[in-house]
């Protein structure tokens, strides 16, 4: 087992570990989520929860990859943080992915038809996004604050991280703020974190994999 696998799990969620700045953050998130429920501008609240929901989707397995490896997850959060969820998230980065997802459909245009150099404006916005997002990393990665183990999932080869780690995220996040009925919006929702749900019950709970 890896050095950082060894660290993370060492604080997996020790609440020793607490830190006031945690209550002015989580204060922020909420209020973040209170503007759109008061204008009741349920699109984007609901798109905001669909991107943390995938982000929570993609740490549960990559919190499976170091228990099936016995020696790293694809992604490690190992140190300086207020409170580890799981060995690749912590509280900070909850927050981070909580609002990212709303900041994501605020900036997309209003005209979802609308094409920029021919190419479908959403599709243009989740890719650039996710490049953006994988520069980030790469940088978090160079610091040491986010490690990543293994060659296929490391710079230079970032492919994966841009497709698995962001592009999906962005792209369902639009796809459910364009939906026209709040039904089909919640529907989709109810999956995510259902299955998100079951799966933190099964091998949180239960099995004590992550």
């Amino acid at each position: 087992m890896t050095e950082a696998s060894i660290k993370a799990l060492s604080i997996l969620r020790d609440f020793n570990q607490f830190q006031w700045y945690v209550i002015p953050l989580f204060l922020i998130v909420l209020y973040v989520y209170a503007v759109e429920i008061e204008r009741r501008n349920w699109n984007v609240f609901l798109a905001g929860l669909a991107f943390y929901g995938m982000d929570l989707f993609n740490e549960i397995w990559n919190a499976l990859i170091l228990h099936c490896t016995g020696r790293a997850a694809f992604w490690t959060t190992p140190s300086q943080s207020a409170y580890v969820i799981f060995v690749g998230l912590n509280i900070e980065i909850t927050f981070m992915f909580a609002i990212l997802g709303i900041v994501a459909v605020k900036i997309l245009p209003k005209d979802k038809k609308m094409k920029i150099l021919g190419i479908p404006n959403r599709w243009v916005f989740a890719v650039l996004n996710s490049i953006l997002a994988v520069f980030i990393e790469v940088i978090l990665n160079r610091i040491g604050a986010l490690v990543w183990e293994y060659s296929f999932w490391n710079w230079p080869n970032v492919f994966l991280i841009f497709l698995i780690g962001y592009l999906t995220f962005f792209v369902v996040a639009y796809w459910v703020h364009d939906m026209e009925k709040v039904r089909n919006k919640i529907i989709v929702l109810s999956v995510i974190y259902g299955i998100n749900l079951v799966g933190i019950i099964i091998f949180g709970v239960i099995l004590r994999w992550i």
